[in-house]
């Protein structure tokens, strides 16, 4: 038997060269107390990156697993940050230490938007697939989920004072939500469009709205009960109230009396247009934001500029307005008639309070690139802090002053250092597998592999292919326009253009003999360049690299890719007409054609004992041919779309695939499989490189990332990979099933907030073995006490099977009671929300053996919160079963009594404990001067604050 060929996995290293994702937003956080304003979370791929823009260095990467990440909102207190990815996950990050310990499943598709509740105890999440969901934290449990829109969810806003609840969506619609009640009372249908951006103000009393025009509209929110009560205070106690209030009052209560009869949902509060915004944009509003206070608002489009208003508060509203009236009161002055003994009369004027006196524009801050998203941030000094993601992979970030009249934006920081404005679209590796070369649509840079860090930034052309010159000491690169750049790395410098080709240079080779190169371009040519040294005109003693033109090969299509075989016997070019055309290098004669794909052929490679020729094509297909006679050995679907890049790996006959469908993928070209699949670029691969010891791979993509791999020395075995892809196919489409409903609930707003997982799936099946082992066990201790008692011997417990898990902490009195307890801790591994889906996915001839093995548990007192909460669930799902059956009579009154008795027990060990807690901190305060938690908390920043003054004053004392 021979021996069997070992492949070694290659897995991903590290991710680099982007700042940060377009698809997520930006946010401004702090970092263990840090300067506000100092910090920003981007999303970048499925990791979040920490940037100081202070440094422009990166402080901490919140990993992710190998969804795109969507959305980010940092919680109330700082300490946390909220994570929505694309395949409808949430995830909680703690900022101290970058770990994840809560995580949330219940959408379908990407989260669009979250939001906190002002403690931070609830999370709110809204996706594309129309539905919101409100999560408990500290449970880590979802509520409910809240069902009504038609499209996909674009803000969420909490109103904390009445836990009522604001959505928009793409639909046009702006629903609002009565939390205690979870149904939707309301629902605004003023806008024409998309409602893409909704902000509150002054407190919590309007609503500023921005859709797919240039008008920001504002909504007045006014609480029925809260117009009552002002009606009979004002009334009722006989005081006396200003005519427009009155007048105001009695309009809103006339409004109150016609929609009771009318609409229901006014019983709750009216919201009434109260006017417009005009912005400078004529284009849709992309990010609609406002500071913690809500003291200045600001908004952008899809173009390069910011525009900021200001909100002025109810006394700057009022002294305005009094000087309006006094300004009015000047310019009008009527004349008594005679009759009534003449003299001059000004009558009582009225001036009309307008959106425009309490909403102004402050100022515009132009962006380099057009803004994907925003964050604003008010220190208490009245500077504004902008945090600006642009378009172009770049961070910006910028300050305005809002005390001052006209205020103008001024830059602060600029993160570009870590990548390309534009997509990668080449790659290439030194000789000493140390540097790493990406040149992109303007720049070319130089990364070292072990640090990831960028070595040298050089400004250059559009370029489409690149590679090292012998001796690492300097870069070629071929351009768009059909140029050859040659850069030094020592010293950065443009050292030689040179006019190639008449249109794009798409493909460049170095030749085996490395004394020159070759090039292909869309003129149809292919012309071979010798390396020479020639004296520097500026230096005028040393000399410089530069290439010189030796011979032309005319050819009838544009040249798309050209390699030299390593023996530069021959030169393969492929050319539009989908062939590719195999010449002997001394002579340029033709030698043979091959010929076969049905679309143009972008990229190939010849073997390292050029032997076999690999060509990858627009047709998905990759093709191996063999260079002695031209022959196909095999034709393979490689991929789902366009293959972009081929190479082989050093010294082997396997050779690796990147296409626009993602992936990046390995093959074996003797035996034709497919080896191992690369995932996770978010978008289309454009180029590879791979190490010339073969041990490292980087791959660009349309998502600007670079990303490396590394071969590791753990081998692959075919059939397992291909049993583990089979797998994954089942449980996604497992998971992809049907939702399981419960009996006798109708669909409404409300539903429960958990999702079909393979997970749940598995916790489900996880719960019937060990209720399968559990009546196993039953059998066998019945037929050993039988025999026992026939034999009239003592009855003894059976022999205990070894332990199967490791947790310890739990005792009951059989081992089939531990293994199903245990089971039920793995199934709460997750959520809460995921186990009702476990239980709700159980048939019903697993329950009542359930329900016994739970009255067991509650009167052992073995967590009784997690028993109560899945017997109650279960109790609701299956009431008509259970009801109907009389063998589980007796069962549901010990629950019934038992589960009282227990949790009254549980509540009273709770309040005690909790009384006691207050007594101690009391006689601690009481005795100490000491205050604790919340108080302490703010004292420590209130010395902060004095000390920070105190150093400010002595600098400038100095």
């Amino acid at each position: 038997m021979g021996l069997t060929k070992q492949y070694l996995r290659y897995v991903a290293s590290a991710v680099f060269g982007v700042i940060g994702n377009q698809k997520a937003n930006i946010a401004f956080v702090t970092l263990r107390g840090g300067e506000k304003g100092r910090y920003v979370a981007v999303g970048a791929c499925e990791h979040v990156f920490i940037w100081d823009v202070r440094k422009a260095e990166k402080v901490l990467i919140l990993e992710g697993k190998k969804h795109e990440v969507t959305y980010l909102c940092p919680s109330p207190d700082g300490v946390h940050i909220a994570v929505g990815y694309e395949d409808g996950g949430v995830r909680i990050f703690s900022l101290l230490n970058g770990e994840s310990n809560i995580s949330f499943s219940g959408h379908k598709s990407a989260v669009s938007v979250i939001r906190y509740d002002a403690l931070g105890a609830r999370l709110v999440t809204g996706s594309r697939d129309t539905d919101v969901i409100v999560w408990d934290i500290i449970n880590e449990c979802g509520l409910y989920r809240l069902k009504g829109h038609k499209d996909a969810i674009t803000q969420i806003l909490f109103l904390e004072s009445k836990n009522l609840l604001i959505t928009s969506s793409k639909d046009s619609f702006v629903k609002w939500w009565d939390l205690d009640t979870q149904h939707c009372f309301k629902t605004m249908v003023g806008h024409r469009t998309e409602v893409w951006g909704m902000v509150l103000l002054n407190q919590e009393s309007r609503l500023i709205t921005g859709s797919a025009d240039s008008e920001l509209r504002a909504w007045d929110i006014q609480y029925i009960e809260e117009v009552r009560q002002y009606h009979s205070c004002y009334f009722s106690q006989g005081k006396e109230v200003g005519e427009p209030q009155e007048k105001k009052v009695r309009t809103l209560l006339e409004d109150d009396e016609e929609g009771l009869d009318e609409e229901p949902e006014e019983r709750i509060l009216s919201c009434k247009k109260a006017g417009s915004v005009l912005r400078e944009a004529r284009d849709r509003v992309v990010s609609l934001v406002t500071d913690a206070k809500a003291k200045v608002l600001a908004c952008h489009g899809l173009d390069a500029t910011l525009e900021v208003f200001t909100v002025l508060s109810e006394e700057e509203v009022q002294k305005k307005m009094d000087r309006k009236l006094k300004k009015a009161k000047k310019k009008t002055k009527c004349v008594r008639p005679l009759s009534q003994g003449g003299g001059e009369d000004v009558p009582e004027l009225v001036v009309e309070r307008k959106l425009s006196d309490e909403i102004q524009k402050l100022a515009n801050i132009k962006a380099s690139s057009k803004i994907r998203s925003m964050d604003c941030l008010l220190v208490p000094n009245g500077e504004m802090k902008v945090a600006l993601l642009l378009q172009n992979n770049t961070v910006e970030t910028y300050t305005l002053k809002t005390s001052e009249k006209n205020p103008t934006g001024t830059k602060t920081s600029r993160l570009t250092l870590g990548g390309h404005r534009t997509d990668v679209r080449t790659l290439a590796f030194s000789s000493d597998n140390i540097a790493i070369l990406s040149a992109s649509g303007e720049t070319v840079k130089v990364w070292n592999r072990s640090t990831l860090q960028v070595i040298r930034t050089m400004g250059c052309e559009y370029a489409l292919c690149s590679l090292f010159v012998p001796g690492d000491r300097q870069i070629i690169l071929g351009t768009k326009s059909g140029k050859i750049q040659i850069f030094d790395l020592a010293s950065g410098s443009l050292l030689e253009t040179t006019d190639a080709h008449d249109g794009a240079l798409w493909s460049m080779c170095l030749s085996p003999d490395q004394r020159g190169i070759v090039t292909g371009g869309a003129d149809k040519t292919v012309k071979f360049w010798d390396f020479e040294l020639i004296k520097d005109r500026d230096s005028g003693k040393s000399k410089r690299l530069t290439v010189k033109h030796t011979r032309t090969l005319q050819l009838d299509e544009d040249v798309l890719c050209v390699r030299y075989s390593p023996d530069q016997r021959l030169l393969a070019v492929s050319l539009l007409d989908c062939t590719v055309k195999i010449f002997y290098t001394d002579t340029l004669k033709f030698f043979l054609s091959l010929y076969g794909h049905k679309l143009p052929v972008l990229c190939l490679d010849i073997s390292h004992d050029s032997a076999l020729i690999a060509t990858g094509s627009a047709d998905r297909n990759v093709k191996i041919w063999g260079l002695d006679f031209g022959d196909c050995h095999r034709s393979m679907f490689a991929h789902d779309d366009s293959v972009m890049f081929l190479q082989f790996v050093p010294k082997t006959h396997l050779f690796f695939t990147a296409g626009k469908d993602r992936k990046i993928k390995q093959w074996d070209a003797d035996k034709f499989e497919h080896i191992q699949t690369l995932e996770g670029h978010h978008r289309e691969v454009w180029c590879l490189a791979i190490s010339p010891n073969g041990d490292h791979i980087v791959s660009s993509s349309h998502d600007k990332s670079l990303r490396l791999w590394e071969r590791t020395r753990e081998p692959i075995i075919l059939e397992e990979e291909k049993e583990m892809e089979r797998e994954a196919e089942f449980e996604e489409s497992l998971a992809k099933g049907d939702e399981p409903v419960v009996p006798g609930e109708t669909k409404g707003e409300a539903e429960p907030a958990g999702k079909k997982t393979i997970e749940t799936v598995k916790a489900a099946e996880q719960i019937m073995e060990a209720i399968e082992l559990y009546r196993e066990e039953s059998e066998k201790l019945e037929e050993h006490r039988a025999t026992c008692k026939a034999a009239g011997k003592e009855v003894r417990a059976l022999p205990q099977p070894r332990q199967m898990y490791s947790n310890s902490y739990i005792f009951p009195s059989v081992i089939y009671h531990y293994i199903l307890w245990v089971s039920l801790i793995l199934s709460t591994v997750f959520l809460f929300s995921e186990l009702e889906v476990s239980l709700l996915v159980l048939p019903f001839p697993y329950v009542p053996d359930l329900l016994k093995l739970f009255n067991g548990y509650v009167q052992q007192g073995l967590e009784v919160e997690l028993v109560c909460r899945c017997l109650f669930f279960l109790l609701r799902v299956h009431f008509g079963q259970i009801t109907s059956n009389q063998m589980l009579l007796s069962v549901i009154d010990e629950l019934r009594t038992n589960t009282i008795s227990k949790v009254r027990e549980i509540r009273d060990v709770l309040g005690f404990n909790s009384a006691g807690l207050q007594f101690l901190q009391r006689e601690i305060e009481s005795k100490e001067d000491v205050m604790f938690f919340a108080d302490a908390t703010d004292r420590f920043e209130e010395k902060k604050r004095k000390r920070r003054k105190r150093e400010r004053a002595v600098l400038t004392v100095t």
